[in-house]
């Protein structure tokens, strides 16, 4: 890791990414708590990597603690709600806190590489799920709906099956 400051003034300390560990931290006891994958899995991962991104980009670098995070939690089932815009959001918090970054003309800030990375990972990385089609994936099929045969595959980018599973996991916290 980088220090903090490059003018003498960090002390010689190492700067440590605390609101993405933390939100990280949150992400995964939730995610466990649900118990909806496999500990260890892509899909895990990608659940874990969705919800701690959403969690960093709702709160301000300095704001995140367990206490406010209790708080948060309606606005966090709402943006990983079946038809919000998710992605759009994601793109435009990373790149709101690249500007700030820029115009403060800090150093590298750990905790934003590590969303940066994140978010990466997960545009980049496709998981094969089953193919929902045209059905909402968020309610289950009624009398009159075609079920959805699970055989049947696709490739997806991993947040798009990391949001229902981080939705999932905040209503079963």
């Amino acid at each position: 890791m980088q220090r903090e400051s490059s003018n003498g003034t960090s002390g010689g300390r190492l700067a440590v990414p605390m609101a993405w560990l933390c939100a990280e931290y949150i992400a995964d006891e939730m995610l466990r708590t649900g118990a909806l994958v496999e500990q260890g899995s892509l899909e895990y991962r990608a659940g874990r990597q969705t919800l701690a991104l959403t969690i960093y980009l709702c709160d301000g670098a300095d704001e995140l603690a367990g206490i406010r995070a209790v708080s948060r939690i309606d606005e966090w089932l709402s943006l990983t709600s079946y038809g919000h815009p998710w992605p759009e959001w994601a793109e435009e918090r990373l790149a709101a806190r690249r500007e700030r970054e820029r115009a403060l003309g800090e150093g590298a800030d750990p905790d934003l590489a590590l969303a940066l990375d994140a978010w990466r990972w997960l545009r980049q990385t496709e998981l094969l799920a089953a193919d929902l089609g045209e059905s909402e994936p968020w309610h289950p099929a009624g009398p009159m709906d075609v079920p959805v045969d699970e055989c049947e595959q696709i490739w997806t980018p991993a947040w798009q099956l990391g949001l229902p599973l981080s939705h999932l996991a905040i209503h079963l916290f």
